[in-house]
């Protein structure tokens, strides 16, 4: 396979100075969302001017969401290659790190060719539900509408993946492995399209293994030969601990589900696609490389 990335990772750092704009937002929902109420709330960046700099850079932590959507990137039509991922950015399922783990990467995945589907989901977690449901609802939503506007969107609906930080990291999990039912009753005809991901990438995911079960992978997530293909990265100082990827790994090989782990000493956490001289800010390239060896990226 004659290699496609060289010239699109050497120049994304340019390609990047200028902020992809938007081809469509959706909202997942035709009216409230399955089982929420409205939030007392309004939706907003919660941030304080010169606190929690990433790389020198302030980050828009978005709070308050009671309307989840899908914001689609669309990549330049002479590089698209009909991928297509769902974002979900981190944030301990409180807030969103919408530009450090959302349109910075959809950013990313246009210049290679990827359609980036940003996906604005319920935070913070609501009191009287699992904290889990909401937001897996909203992702397995946003996969059967990007199915669904398959056509209209240029993509190829069996190349849908998902790609998750830290919470997101840990809601992409939750979609690939609780795919087979839907979280909430049928809408429209967008739910009868196929809800599991083609392939995941999780970047310091969190809450994927228990430390009371010798750090197994938590009961909610059932790994098994229909979990996707999976990329996986984080550091050994990472506080919210290396065991996540490392036991996800371990359920993942048992099960004969194709993998690649990132281990890095050094990196901690919350990073997102924003380069220091640590190693591990390289992820998206060696993540770029797995993806054009699995098959993804390829025009067909």
């Amino acid at each position: 396979m004659p290699h496609l990335l060289a010239p699109v990772l050497a120049g994304w750092f340019a390609l990047s100075a200028a902020a992809a704009e938007p081809a469509a937002v959706v909202r997942l929902w035709p009216g409230t969302a399955p089982g929420d109420t409205p939030l007392a709330a309004p939706e907003g960046d919660s941030s304080k001017p010169g606190e929690g700099l990433v790389a020198g850079r302030p980050v828009i932590r978005l709070a308050n969401v009671g309307e989840p959507s899908l914001t689609v990137y669309r990549p330049d039509p002479d590089r698209a290659n009909g991928a297509a991922v769902v974002v979900c950015p981190g944030g301990g399922y409180h807030i969103l790190a919408w530009d450090l783990e959302g349109t910075e990467v959809c950013e990313w995945l246009n210049s290679i060719g990827v359609t980036g589907l940003l996906l604005k989901y319920r935070v913070p977690r609501r009191a009287d539900r699992d904290p889990y449901e909401a937001p897996l609802q909203d992702a397995q939503r946003a996969i059967g509408l990007a199915r669904q506007h398959a056509a209209e969107w240029g993509i190829d609906p069996a190349r849908i993946g998902v790609l998750g930080f830290s919470a997101g990291g840990h809601l992409a999990a939750n979609v690939s492995n609780n795919a087979a039912k839907r979280a909430y009753p049928t809408v429209d005809e967008a739910d009868a399209l196929g809800c599991r991901p083609d392939f995941a990438v999780l970047v310091y995911p969190g809450y994927l293994v228990d430390r009371t079960r010798d750090d197994a992978v938590n009961a909610g997530l059932p790994v098994g030969s229909h979990t996707p293909p999976t990329f996986l990265v984080m550091s050994q100082d990472d506080p919210v601990r290396v065991e996540n990827v490392l036991g996800y790994a371990q359920a993942l090989q048992q099960a004969k589900v194709p993998f690649e782990l990132h281990v890095h000493p050094k990196g901690g956490h919350g990073y997102g696609l924003r380069r220091t001289e640590l190693p591990v800010t390289r992820w998206p390239d060696r993540a770029a490389e797995w993806l054009e060896a699995g098959g993804w990226l390829g025009k067909r």
